[in-house]
């Protein structure tokens, strides 16, 4: 963690404006960081970028891959600098909406310019020697991710536990055939991964250059009908058709009696363990290689994990299971020294969680929408329970709005208690700038805010409603959603808050 106190935004790339239904790694994209600048921050932080499906909910924490990144994130604008489209191209034939993705028909019109760019590609793909290098340095999960996803197209998109069986089991004469007939979309899968790689690094390094930190999250899990699961199952609890016997989740509490069922396989730490955790030093080094510090999703599952038996349709009947920590983290940080680690730690967290948070001194998450319940002056997400090393949050991305949290969800009492805690009371349209006044105010060290909250917005802007599979992560910023006086009253905020440390280098 940084020694200077900061703060940033929340925004995942997906809710970027742009012409082709989707945001991207374009234009917008150093728009946006230009506008971080100008309000003051130092953070941008985004969620995973691993490719989403349509069948999946298309949830960036329920990818076919670990390692890859979504094509849909690729800029069309940029591929026409290189001259791998023409200005004509970019002219996007169907109207697509600007407020939300429409999954289906950015798949379908932007795959069309991907797949253009790369047929123009592939006159040089053999004499492009950083393509080649790319190609090669990582091969140790691109060559299975390609072949992978020339798979799923050829099955129909199918899971590959339903292939057929010399297939499924990864049969060495089966796969080198499938690799020649097939070597045209594997390339093109390449192709897409080295130019998001490229696309991606270059709006890093802006980034940094204007002293804006990237914020990258890791999912725990991935999804059963992955790249990574069909690779390597032996680092995962399959039966031998390669279905998971056991699946993760989350126990039964108040909010969900029946608790939580993800449906994703869980690890063998055992065999993750005598194998030195390659496959996670891997998946981690990849995102070091992406981001400035990362967010390890459901970090409790890293002590203990809840575990239910595949068959059954609930979680209630799962039961919790260790996993090595202490070993698993320590070889984390000897491989990767320093590597700044935030542990999402919400929920249901024990001491044992509490522990080796405490020993690797990995700074948790605060949110403050969770404070205004009966028990507000012991309440940990109350501004006044901070400690430094936290990032604090008015909310996360699986929450409600500010704005639509306090009109549709908080409670007489809660919001009594909120304006209590304020000293006063203020106007609807002013929670969301008290609120944010609360976290930048605050001791911790990052302050993180969801764009929505900063520009008022309602629930029907919340990215994730997690008790929905269908109809998330499509929130889109619209162009003109952020005015230039947000900026400034958000940058005095910030700076009122010493929040600003460098701002007089930037450019």
């Amino acid at each position: 963690m940084t020694s200077n106190r900061g703060s940033g935004i929340l925004l995942h790339i997906t809710s970027l404006p742009s012409p082709y239904g989707i945001g991207d790694l374009g234009p917008s994209a150093y728009r946006f960081a230009d506008a971080l600048v100008a309000a003051g921050q130092q953070y941008w932080q985004i969620l995973p970028l691993n490719p989403t499906g349509s069948y999946m909910g298309n949830s960036p924490y329920n990818s076919y891959s670990a390692f890859a990144s979504s094509p849909l994130l690729i800029s069309p604008e940029l591929l026409a600098n290189e001259g791998l489209l023409s200005p004509s191209e970019l002219q996007v034939s169907v109207s697509l909406p600007e407020s939300k993705v429409d999954y289906e028909a950015v798949i379908q019109q932007k795959g069309k310019l991907l797949r253009l760019a790369f047929d123009r590609f592939k006159t040089r793909m053999q004499s492009d020697l950083e393509f080649q290098k790319f190609c090669d340095e990582n091969s140790s999960w691109l060559d299975d991710y390609s072949l992978f996803a020339a798979l799923k197209e050829k099955f129909n998109e199918i899971a590959w536990y339903d292939w057929p069986q010399d297939t499924r089991d990864r049969n060495p004469e089966t796969l080198s055939k499938w690799k020649q007939e097939l070597s045209n979309r594997m390339s093109m899968s390449k192709f897409f991964q080295y130019t998001m790689r490229r696309q991606w690094t270059a709006l890093r390094n802006y980034c940094n250059s204007k002293n804006i930190k990237i914020i990258g999250d890791i999912p725990i899990y991935t999804s059963i009908d992955s790249s990574d699961v069909w690779s390597e199952p032996h680092f995962f609890k399959l039966d031998k058709n390669g279905k998971p016997i056991f699946v993760a989740g989350a126990p039964p509490d108040y909010f969900s009696p029946t608790g939580q069922r993800w449906g994703n396989p869980v690890y063998q730490w055992d065999v993750l363990k005598s194998d030195g955790y390659s496959w996670w030093l891997r998946r981690i080094g990849q995102n070091k290689k992406l981001f400035d510090l990362v967010r390890l999703d459901h970090f409790r599952g890293f002590v203990a994990y809840w575990e239910i038996p595949a068959k059954e349709e609930t979680a209630v009947n799962g039961k919790w299971v260790e996993a090595p920590a202490m070993d698993f983290l320590t070889t984390v940080l000897k491989t990767f020294p320093g590597l700044p680690i935030i542990a999402e730690d919400l929920g249901l967290i024990t001491p044992d969680v509490k522990e080796v948070m405490s020993h690797f001194r990995f700074p948790g998450m605060k949110v403050l929408l969770f404070a205004f319940g009966g028990d507000l002056p012991t309440n940990p997400y109350a501004p006044h329970n901070y400690n430094i090393n936290c990032v604090a949050y008015t909310g996360t991305h699986d929450n409600n709005t500010i704005a639509g949290w306090f009109k549709k969800e908080a409670t007489p009492e809660e919001k009594k208690r909120f304006f209590e805690y304020i000293g006063r009371e203020v106007a609807v349209d002013q929670v969301n700038w008290e609120m944010i006044r609360l976290v930048l105010g605050s001791v911790a060290q990052i302050a993180i805010i969801p764009l929505q909250d900063i520009l008022g917005l309602g629930e029907e802007t919340r990215m994730n409603l997690p008790s929905l599979s269908r109809g998330n992560w499509g929130w889109r910023l619209s162009p003109n959603d952020w005015k230039p006086a947000v900026s400034e009253r958000l940058l005095q905020m910030t700076r009122l808050y010493g929040r600003i440390a460098g701002l007089e280098k930037r450019s």
